[in-house]
């Protein structure tokens, strides 16, 4: 029994040194480029979907068996670990960092939670849009990272609401019932922001072993609305990573009534998913896209029909469609269909619950106080990085980059990283000028910190997410060089005699199964150079394949271990395993059916899918030759 423990404590270890030795006999038994290159894919594959080590560390393994084989030289391989995505990333993570750092996002959800009111089904449709915008920009799990100790304070604040309500209608307090959501049975509201040092280990026993898949976790804690009890709790002045111990601490929670229980359930669930759809809206919201893109850029260098303008175009309709029919979604499996009663904005018709909520609301966001300097600066760089993406070659009019002599030279990531360099310069103090009312010298502010600092940005900044897609690029450049994807290509000319519509939603499909228990940033990069041969070989527009499965491998969304948004929001204990599988199940559907509707219809007509095109014909004849 000892040696049976001993073994599965040990299991990782056995995993990593057992599988390059049984596929040992791969290379050396068929001694080509293509078997050496296959060895490589699977051992690499079979880490990632067991995650025995991490998906950065995994990521490693072709920057040394593709040597040590013969199958790339080594500075080939070190090319591919460092790509133009790489400096897209980091001119987006110092925006990011900016919006953390000065609170903005705050500003941002609590602003929107007042103009919805305390009405059920506006609050539902309100903190969705919130999360959805904010999931543009930042990753998936930053922004539910943030938006969920708000969405938790709201649920405090509507529940105490009623226990006041309840309590001053009675002749004595013992008659009320204990309120659902205790403020002093639950921790703090900012443990759900994790730190950086001890997220892995945190996030390992919360999800099964299933890590943060590289994408940046928020550590600097932000002030919530417990932020009172932090004296009375030292224990909880350092944030804290994620815990299943909250979770068991709340599986005990009884609530005033069920539909309190629905409305937390819902307000819960769908933070998650929002965070998931705003996510496909821009082609930095994901580790995904970022990985189709750069992947894309690589195969198929001739192609310049992807970009931030044209991702958007084609994406927006599709997040706003999704982002709608979800909510009726929710609504209907938990709040029923009484739409008027839940999503009404008439004063009239307000409860002393909803009205006292809204006040709370109210007092927790003029804590915030004016707009600050630094907040204004952040939000201005953010929105002119948006329009600089969208005017460099918006396609339909001459952008910003025709002025320049030379074309071609200039990125997305140029836009991100020049913004990016100009917040270390720019002080957080407003600038002042001459001398104060006593007659000495005002302090200058270009002495003061600047709005983001090193230590600001290395916090947030996803390393390991760099890694991996490295990782992604050189396993993709091996697969080429070798002659494995032409081979793998030719093996699926089975699939030619289906439609084009058919083959792509059978990879959807797939994708969108193997994604609810493989890391998200795994699953794509394995199935990239697959998708991209059988594309060739069928002569289908590989956009035409591509694109939906990106977009399908982000319905992870039925489990508490298919993301780390789903681990975030399940953590909160609102939620059951069930309550995840049957909303999300629906989400998964509304987002794969949609997707195929857009990928048919404006999307044919915004990539030109309905022809075979001459970028991926070049491509084809230097693979087969």
């Amino acid at each position: 029994m000892g040696l049976l423990q001993g073994l599965l404590g040990a299991r990782n270890l056995l995993l990593v040194v057992c599988v390059p030795l049984l596929l040992l006999p791969l290379p050396i038994l068929h001694p080509s480029s293509e078997a050496a290159c296959a060895y490589v894919l699977i051992v690499t594959a079979v880490y990632w979907v067991s995650e025995a080590v991490p998906l950065g560390a995994a990521a490693l393994v072709p920057a040394f068996l593709y040597p040590f084989f013969g199958v790339l030289r080594s500075s080939e391989v070190a090319a591919e670990y460092f790509k133009n995505t790489t400096l897209l990333l980091v001119g987006v993570i110092c925006v990011a960092a900016a919006v953390e750092k000065w609170n903005l996002h705050k500003r941002i959800a609590l602003r929107m939670v007042l103009m919805a009111g305390a009405k059920p089904g506006m609050l539902l449709l309100c903190f969705m849009c919130c999360t959805t915008l904010l999931s543009m920009w930042l990753s998936n799990t930053s922004t539910t990272a943030m938006v969920m100790p708000i969405v938790e304070a709201v649920l405090q604040e509507l529940v105490s609401a009623e226990e006041e309500q309840l309590v001053a209608g009675n002749s004595s307090a013992e008659e009320a019932e204990p309120i659902s959501l205790d403020v002093n049975n639950q921790p703090s509201l900012e443990l759900i922001f994790v730190n950086e040092d001890t997220s892995a280990a945190d996030f390992t026993s919360l999800m099964q072993n299933k890590n943060l898949n590289g994408v940046p976790t928020i550590t600097n804690p932000l002030r919530t609305a417990n932020q009172r009890q932090d004296k009375k709790q030292p224990s909880q002045e350092k944030p804290l990573g994620l815990t299943p111990s909250p979770r068991n601490q709340k599986l005990n929670r009884k609530y005033r009534s069920q539909h309190d229980q629905m409305i937390c359930k819902c307000l819960s669930l769908s933070i998650s998913y929002a965070a998931t759809i705003g996510g496909l809206t821009t082609i930095i919201g994901t580790s995904t896209s970022l990985i189709f893109l750069e992947h894309f850029n690589n195969q198929y260098p001739a192609a310049e029909v992807v970009n931030f303008g044209t991702w958007f175009l084609f994406s927006f309709p599709i997040s706003l469609i999704m982002l709608v029919v979800s909510w009726f979604w929710m609504h209907w499996l938990f709040l029923g269909c009484n739409f008027k009663e839940t999503c009404s904005l008439s004063k009239k018709k307000k409860t002393k619950r909803e009205e006292l909520s809204e006040k709370r609301i109210q007092e927790e966001y003029e804590k915030l106080g004016n707009i600050s300097y630094p907040e204004m600066v952040t939000g201005f760089f953010f929105i002119l990085m948006t329009v600089l993406w969208f005017t460099r070659e918006p396609g339909f009019v001459p952008g910003w980059d025709s002025f320049f002599e030379k074309k071609g030279y200039r990125t997305d990531a140029t836009v991100s990283v020049f913004l990016g360099f100009l917040l270390f310069l720019i002080p957080a103090k407003k600038p002042c000028f001459g001398k104060n009312n006593d007659g000495t010298s005002r302090e200058s502010s270009l002495q003061s910190e600047p709005i983001i600092t090193w230590k600001d940005f290395q916090k947030t900044m996803p390393w390991e997410i760099v890694i991996l897609v490295g990782g992604g690029y050189a396993l993709a450049s091996g697969s080429k060089s070798s002659g494995l994807s032409t081979w793998i290509g030719h093996q699926m000319l089975s699939l030619s005699s289906l439609p084009p519509w058919a083959v792509t939603l059978l990879a959807c499909i797939l994708v969108s199964i193997v994604t609810e228990f493989v890391s998200n940033p795994a699953t794509i990069t394995i199935f990239l150079p697959i998708l991209c041969s059988l594309s060739e070989t069928l002569h289908i527009n590989p956009l035409y394949t591509l694109i939906p499965v990106t977009m399908c491998i982000s319905f992870a969304v039925m489990l508490p271990v298919g993301n780390p948004p789903n681990a975030i929001v399940f953590s909160y204990g609102h939620c059951q395993i069930k309550d995840m599988v049957k909303a999300g199940l629906g989400v998964n559907v509304i987002g794969l059916v949609i997707v195929m509707v857009a990928i048919n219809t404006w999307g044919i007509s915004l990539f030109h899918l309905d022809t075979f095109p001459a970028w991926a014909k070049v491509n084809n004849i230097t693979n087969q030759a």
